[in-house]
């Protein structure tokens, strides 16, 4: 019985290893998730600010300031 015991140790503590790398690796992708999407953000705010002052700019040009 002791080996039947020992191989049943083993794959419970292989199953729990497997279960922590499984959620491991979906932290990680949602982090990366996650900071591509701010990155998304950071990327979009810049270029509706860069849209702004150039609109600025044009109509700075136009009252002739």
């Amino acid at each position: 019985m002791g080996f039947i015991e020992d191989a049943k140790e083993t794959a419970e503590a292989a199953a729990e290893k497997v279960e922590r790398l499984a959620k491991d690796t979906v932290d990680r992708l949602k982090d990366k998730t996650d900071e591509a999407k701010a990155t998304a953000k950071v990327k979009q705010a810049q270029a509706e600010k860069d849209s702004v002052a150039a609109r600025n700019d044009a109509k700075k040009n136009l009252r002739g300031d």
